[in-house]
């Protein structure tokens, strides 16, 4: 996929690095938002496993992790996940995504999330795409209203983030029928 601004792909395995930069350049700025993190995470071998398992999920229709690099492929601005992905009367994932600290409020992630919302709606044939979002991430609950995503719900203690159990809002967006 392609942005004015980015190109959205899964990495291939010899662009570890790209990923790893990404992550150690943002740890500090992710980790509130995001599941404790074992040592791998952080490491070149680490890296390849994921994308790896990435490629892999993406090719038994399980999960698309792809990552959002500037027009030259050289910098990783950000990601998301069409994950937990669900065929036969449900046809529906999992959104989730995140972004480098130095490209937060530039429109980047909404340029992003946009494209892959009609690539989820398009090409996968996705129905549903649900996006949860923790209370206090109030740029996420933005960014997500600003997508079309409408609030389904709200759940208690619904995933466990940075080592604490967090209630999340449930959105979706459900693809107008035509």
């Amino acid at each position: 996929m392609r942005t004015s601004r980015t190109i959205i792909r899964l990495l291939e395995p010899d662009e570890a690095p790209i990923l790893l930069r990404y992550r150690m350049e943002n740890r500090a700025h992710l980790e509130p938002w995001e599941p404790l993190r074992q040592a791998s995470h952080y490491t070149l071998e680490g890296c390849r496993q994921v994308i790896e398992a990435g490629i892999e999920a993406a090719r038994s229709d399980r999960g698309y992790p792809f990552v959002i690099l500037t027009p030259d492929s050289g910098d990783m601005i950000g990601s998301f996940t069409l994950a937990n992905v669900v065929r036969g009367v449900f046809q529906a994932c999992h959104l989730g995504y995140g972004i480098a600290s130095r490209h937060e409020g530039q429109g980047l992630m909404f340029e992003a999330l946009d494209a892959a919302v009609r690539y989820a709606f398009g090409p996968l044939d996705f129905h549903r795409v649900m996006a949860n979002y923790m209370p206090r991430n109030e740029r996420s609950g933005r960014l997500l209203e600003r997508l079309g995503f409408e609030r389904e719900g709200y759940a208690k203690r619904y995933l466990k983030i940075d080592g604490l159990w967090e209630d999340h809002v449930l959105t979706a967006k459900v693809r107008a029928e035509g």
